[in-house]
């Protein structure tokens, strides 16, 4: 395919790609909704009126609104339309938004424009899917004989997180304080987070209309309520999680702050990168099968930017690990009948490949402190340090284009100080 917008071989963003976000610039600081181009964004508020299919016509006001909710709420058959009609005006062959005085009015450069989150995110589930991963922390704190717990391998196991700290790409983080137990036997203390974590996830955003409380979604149908992906850092205070785990799991450790990406890929641009699923032993129950594959050759980066600017790359895993997929996570989600609403949004947990170089978190990296990572900079870290900045990537390699995530990053900044001690 060819676009009448010029971009590199290897940009993010080709016309086969796509991506939905919402964004705002100086001069129209009002959110609205777009879709990344090469180096630009089409701003979609302003050819809401070319969506004339029969799906769509009646419902144009969707590309007004300042979130993707609506849109995602419409359903798959509407998401292939739009995509079509998008691909369509944007071909070197369409004239219709060619000319140069509405080229001017309806593209902004991605550089001057502020993102924003893409959806209001009412819900928000982090799973545990990757078996690398879990494997690799089992046997930190068990052993490798017993590292995955007798359910691991039955059903996708997951936690609900906290959406209001869900942030845009680029929001600094604040180094947490908190509850610790330095030594055991002894009493907790309180203080800054020592042990700051990254956690290289994947997640995807909940389309489709609202399910009702009581209805459920099996795997074999699940994935008409996926609309797309983002990449996401679970940022994770190790020694405040230790403490607070048990009995009821993540916390105050989980909720300081879920950075994603801010485009959504959509599952239409990830078709040509679908693989097989991973061999699941035991077989799952009913309703956890589903015939077609649902994983994905992702390739994933993590680099760690000292706070002398030098970058060096940490880690290099990709989605293809995970052991349980999207369709299965969602329909375990609402086994029981939890309803579901268009914006939730479902994370992959941390993926972790075979390979040390390929662990999705520092505590994997570093094994719990009894390693140390080598930075280009000559610095040495097991976790994270203030003014660090995480920064992860995600890659499609397609036949001489890519489809990309862009990046999600973040710095984390030291602990404030205040009057509890």
């Amino acid at each position: 395919m060819k676009s009448f917008i010029k971009y590199s071989f290897n940009s993010d963003y080709p016309i086969e790609n796509l991506p939905y976000g919402i964004f705002s610039t100086e001069e129209k600081p009002n959110k609205r909704i777009g879709v990344a181009i090469g180096e630009e964004i089409l701003d979609l508020s302003e050819i809401a009126h070319l969506f004339d299919g029969p799906l769509l016509k009646d419902k144009q006001d969707v590309f007004l609104k300042d979130c993707l909710n609506d849109l995602m709420a419409l359903g798959r058959p509407a998401w292939l339309e739009a995509r079509a009609k998008l691909q369509h005006l944007l071909s070197d062959t369409t004239p219709t938004l060619q000319e140069e005085k509405l080229r001017s009015k309806i593209f902004v450069k991605q550089e001057s424009a502020t993102m924003h989150l893409p959806a209001k995110i009412g819900d928000y589930t982090d799973f545990y899917s990757s078996i690398h991963h879990a494997t690799n922390v089992g046997a930190m704190f068990r052993d490798r004989n017993h590292a995955l717990l007798p359910n691991w391998k039955y059903l996708p196991v997951g936690y609900h997180g906290r959406s209001s700290s869900v942030v845009i790409s680029g929001t600094p983080i604040r180094r947490p304080r908190g509850q610790t137990l330095p030594i055991e036997g002894a009493d907790p203390v309180f203080g800054p987070s020592k042990l700051m974590d990254f956690e290289l996830e994947v997640a995807f955003f909940v389309g489709g209309p609202p399910t009702n409380l009581g209805d459920t979604i099996t795997a074999e149908n699940a994935y008409d309520y996926i609309f797309g992906m983002v990449l996401m850092n679970d940022w994770s205070a190790r020694d405040i999680q230790k403490w607070e785990y048990v009995p009821l799991g993540p916390f105050c450790s989980k909720n300081v702050g879920t950075s994603i990406s801010p485009w959504i890929v959509t599952m239409e641009a990830l078709e040509p990168f679908r693989i097989a699923n991973n061999q699941q032993n035991p077989i799952p129950f009913p309703y956890l099968r589903h015939k077609d594959a649902c994983n994905f050759d992702i390739k994933l980066e993590v680099d760690i930017k000292s706070s002398n600017g030098t970058v060096t790359t940490v880690c290099h895993s990709n989605y293809k690990y995970m052991y349980w997929t999207p369709r299965q996570q969602l329909a375990h989600h609402t086994v029981t009948g939890c309803n579901i609403n268009p914006g939730d949004l479902m994370a992959s947990g941390t993926i972790s490949g075979e390979t040390l170089d390929s662990f999705g978190s520092m505590l994997e990296l570093c094994w719990k402190g009894t390693r140390l990572i080598h930075l280009k900079d000559g610095t040495t870290r097991k976790f994270l340090q203030d003014n660090d900045e995480v920064i992860i990537r995600g890659y499609c390699n397609g036949d001489g284009y890519r489809i990309g995530f862009g990046s999600c990053t973040g710095k984390l900044l030291p602990s404030y100080t205040f009057g509890i001690n």
